[in-house]
C-alpha cells in the first residue's frame, strides 16, 4: 500500500502535509473516528480524501452545499480520481445508476446532501456498498448550538447500524466547545481524536474601521494594501453598483452572487482567480470551495450576521501565510441594519405554516405525498401569483429549510447529462429501423464512447451541433424525440433554482416544529448576531483573542496586528514611532522603495507598528504608491 505522502504527490503534486493533516489520516488510516476543527484554508477534503484513496471501497462524504460537492467532484474527475455527486435536482434513473456504479465498485467518493441519506432508494443501496469511511462536511450544522442547524444531520448516526465498523471523519472551520461535544455526541463517535488547529493567523491583522463614507475607506484600503481582494455586501444589487464604482476609480473589479447564471458565475470566478480582475464584489454566496491563496485582503462593508461566518469569510485572506488584511466598514446605522435583519430572518412559526401551505398550493402536492421530489422555482413568480412579498417569503423559506422540511436551493446548476436506455445491440436495431437517428447516435458515440451506456455522462449539444453541422437547436429536438421514444435518458442543462420537501408533505396548520425548540433557536440567532455587534464595536481587547475565546480557545497572547493591538502599541512606544518615521522619510528621500524593500532596510523590531506607520503617512499624503506599487515621497 503507498504511504499517505506518495498518494498526495501522486494526485495533488504536493510534497508535504500542513499540520496537522498527517495526523487526522494517520488516526483514519487507524480506523479511529475523527472530529478535525481546521479554520478556513486549512485543508480539510485532504484529511478524507488521501486515507480513502489507500482503502479498498467507496468514501460517502455528506455536505449540505451541492455547489461545493459538484466542485469538488470535478476536481477529483480532473485528477483522475472516480467520484460522483447524488443530489436534489436529479433524474430518478440517474441516481439509480450512480448509486449501483458505488455499490459495483467504479467509484471512490460518493457526495452527498444528508436530505438524500433520508431517502429508500439511498438505505437499500448503501447495504450493499463497501464503504470505507464516512466524511461529514460542515459538521457543525449538526448541532443545535450551532449557527447553521440542519436537521437531515441528526439522521447520519443511522448509517453505523448498516456498517456499524466504518470510520467516521466530522470536519468544520468553525466550532464553539459546546458544539464540538454535541457533534461528537449527535454522530456517536466512539473514542474519537480531537484536532484543532488554533485560531489565531500569525499572517492576518483583523481592523475595525468605524467610517460614515465607507466606499471612500474601501478605495483607500485598496490602494495601500497591493493584491488580489474580496469585498463583502449583503446585496445582489449592491455587487453590480460597488463593482461599477470601483472601476470607474481604476480598480479592476468584477461581480457574483446567486442570481447570475452558472456560465457567468464560473466565468468571473476564473477572472478573478487568474487576476484578470483584482476584486471580488460578492455575496456571501461566493467563497466555499475557492483556492485562491494569494487573496491579500478581505473587505466586509456590511456587518455580518455571526462571528463564524464572519471568520470563515475573513479567513479567505493570506492562505499561502504571508501578511493580510481582513477589515470590517461600518457606521453606527449599520448595527441598526443589521438587528433589523436578522429580526426579519426569524419569522413567525404562523408565517411559516402560511408559506408552506403556499409551497404545497403553488407545486400542487398532495397530502403525504413528494418526499425527496425536487420542483423548478421562481421566487419572484411565487410572491406574485401568493400575493407575498420576497421580503417574508425567502426568510421563510431559509427557516423552513432550517427545521428540515424543506430543502432550498437558490443557485444550482447542473449540465447537460445523458444515458442509453438500449444496451448496444438493441440500439443497432433501432439505427437500422430509424435511418434519420442514425447520424446523431453515431456522433455521440464518436464523443464519448460507451460510458453512455454505463452511466449518466455530461454531453455538450453544442459539440455535437458542430460535430454534425446542425443548428444546436435542431439537436436538442432529435434528443427529445429519443427520450420519448425511451431510446436514451435525456437531462438538458438546468440552472433554475430548486424546491425539495424532505418530508413528506404535512399538513401546515400542524408542522413538525417544535414551539420551544423553534423559540429557542429564535433566542440563539439574536444572540449570535449581539456577539457580532459588539466584537465590531469593542476597542479595548485584542480582535483575534476575542475570536480564539469565542471558539473557547482560551489564551493570554495577544496579536499585536488588529487595529487595537497597533493603536496600543502606538500608544506605549512614541519614540519608536517617531524613529520609525524617521527612518521611512530619510530612506524614502534617497530612493523610492517598495514596503518589503523598506522594511528590511528599517529592520523593525515591532513589524505590524512599521506597516501601521507607512499606512498612516500614505493616509496623511506624506507618501504616494505609484502604479506598480513603489512608494514615493511626496
Amino acid at each position: 500500500m503507498s504511504a499517505p505522502i506518495e498518494i498526495l504527490k501522486q494526485y495533488w503534486g504536493y510534497t508535504q502535509f500542513r499540520s496537522p493533516q498527517d495526523k487526522i489520516i494517520d488516526a483514519v488510516l487507524s480506523r479511529q473516528d475523527v472530529l478535525a476543527i481546521l479554520p478556513t484554508g486549512g485543508g480539510k477534503s485532504i484529511c478524507f480524501q488521501v486515507p480513502a484513496l489507500m482503502q479498498e471501497g467507496v468514501c460517502l462524504v455528506i455536505t449540505p452545499l451541492i455547489a461545493l460537492m459538484q466542485d469538488q467532484v470535478k476536481q477529483l474527475k480532473e485528477r483522475g480520481i472516480p467520484a460522483v455527486a447524488v443530489h436534489a435536482g436529479m433524474h430518478h434513473r440517474e441516481i439509480d445508476i450512480t448509486l449501483d456504479n458505488c455499490v459495483y465498485g467504479k467509484q471512490k467518493f460518493l457526495y452527498l446532501s444528508p436530505e438524500r441519506l433520508q431517502t429508500d432508494l439511498f438505505k437499500e443501496r448503501v447495504k450493499k456498498m463497501n464503504v470505507s469511511l464516512v466524511a461529514i462536511d460542515e459538521a457543525h450544522c449538526i448541532s443545535q448550538w450551532g449557527y447553521d442547524f440542519r436537521p437531515p444531520y441528526l439522521k447520519i448516526a443511522e448509517l453505523r447500524n448498516i456498517h456499524p465498523d466504518v470510520p467516521f471523519i466530522a470536519l468544520t472551520a468553525s466550532a464553539t466547545g459546546q458544539v464540538q461535544a454535541d457533534i461528537m455526541d449527535k454522530l456517536q463517535l466512539k473514542q474519537a481524536a480531537l484536532f484543532q488547529k488554533s485560531f489565531a493567523r500569525d499572517n492576518l491583522s483583523l481592523v475595525i474601521r468605524k467610517s460614515e463614507l465607507k466606499e471612500k475607506k474601501l478605495l483607500e484600503i485598496l490602494r495601500k494594501v497591493p493584491g488580489s481582494a474580496i469585498v463583502y455586501v449583503r446585496s445582489r444589487k449592491a455587487t453590480v453598483v460597488l463593482a461599477t464604482f470601483l472601476k470607474k476609480n481604476s480598480i479592476s473589479a468584477t461581480y457574483y452572487h446567486a442570481g447570475l447564471t452558472h456560465a457567468e458565475r464560473t466565468s468571473r470566478q476564473e477572472e478573478w482567480i487568474t487576476n484578470r480582475s483584482r476584486v471580488m464584489v460578492a455575496t456571501n454566496a461566493f467563497g466555499m470551495g475557492i483556492d485562491k491563496a494569494d487573496v491579500r485582503v478581505v473587505v466586509h462593508m456590511d456587518l455580518p450576521e455571526t462571528l463564524e461566518a464572519y471568520y470563515q469569510e475573513a479567513g479567505r485572506a493570506g492562505r499561502d501565510g504571508k501578511r493580510s488584511y481582513a477589515a470590517v466598514l461600518y457606521h453606527n446605522s449599520d448595527i441598526d441594519s443589521l438587528q433589523l435583519k436578522v429580526e426579519q430572518a426569524q419569522p413567525t412559526l404562523e408565517a411559516l405554516k402560511k408559506i408552506y401551505q403556499g409551497l404545497a398550493n403553488f407545486f400542487q402536492v398532495a397530502m403525504g405525498s413528494s418526499q425527496g421530489e425536487s420542483f423548478d422555482f421562481d421566487l419572484e413568480v411565487f410572491c406574485h401569483k401568493l400575493n407575498l412579498k420576497s421580503t417574508e417569503v425567502y426568510p421563510a423559506l431559509k427557516k423552513l429549510e432550517e427545521f428540515g422540511l424543506i430543502e432550498f436551493n437558490e443557485s444550482f446548476y447542473r449540465p447537460t447529462v445523458l444515458h442509453f436506455a438500449f444496451d448496444n445491440k438493441k440500439l443497432y436495431e433501432f439505427q437500422v429501423a430509424h435511418a434519420r437517428f442514425d447520424p446523431l447516435i453515431k456522433a455521440l458515440l464518436r464523443l464519448y464512447g460507451g460510458e453512455l451506456y454505463a452511466d449518466f455522462t455530461q454531453v455538450s449539444e453544442k459539440q455535437v451541433a458542430q460535430m454534425l453541422r446542425l443548428p444546436e437547436a435542431a439537436v436538442k429536438l432529435e434528443l427529445e424525440q429519443l427520450h420519448n421514444l425511451q431510446v436514451l435518458v435525456y437531462e438538458p442543462q438546468d440552472e433554475r433554482a430548486k424546491v425539495t420537501f424532505v418530508t413528506a408533505r404535512q399538513d401546515a396548520e400542524r408542522l413538525s416544529i417544535d414551539k420551544k425548540e423553534f423559540d429557542r433557536r429564535r433566542a440563539l440567532h439574536l444572540s449570535k448576531m449581539e456577539a457580532m455587534v459588539n466584537y465590531t464595536t469593542q476597542t479595548h481587547r485584542c480582535r483575534m483573542q476575542l475570536i480564539q475565546e469565542y471558539f473557547g480557545e482560551i489564551t493570554d497572547t495577544v496579536c499585536g496586528r488588529c487595529d487595537v493591538c497597533i493603536e496600543k502599541h502606538k500608544q506605549q512606544n512614541t519614540a519608536l514611532f517617531k524613529d520609525y518615521e524617521q527612518q521611512i522619510n530619510y530612506l524614502l528621500t534617497q530612493k523610492p522603495m517598495t514596503v518589503d524593500e523598506l522594511e528590511l532596510a528599517v529592520d523593525p523590531t515591532e513589524k505590524e507598528v512599521f506597516i501601521e506607520i507607512v499606512r498612516e503617512m500614505v493616509d496623511s499624503e506624506e507618501l504616494y504608491y505609484d502604479e506598480v506599487w513603489v512608494l514615493h515621497k511626496r
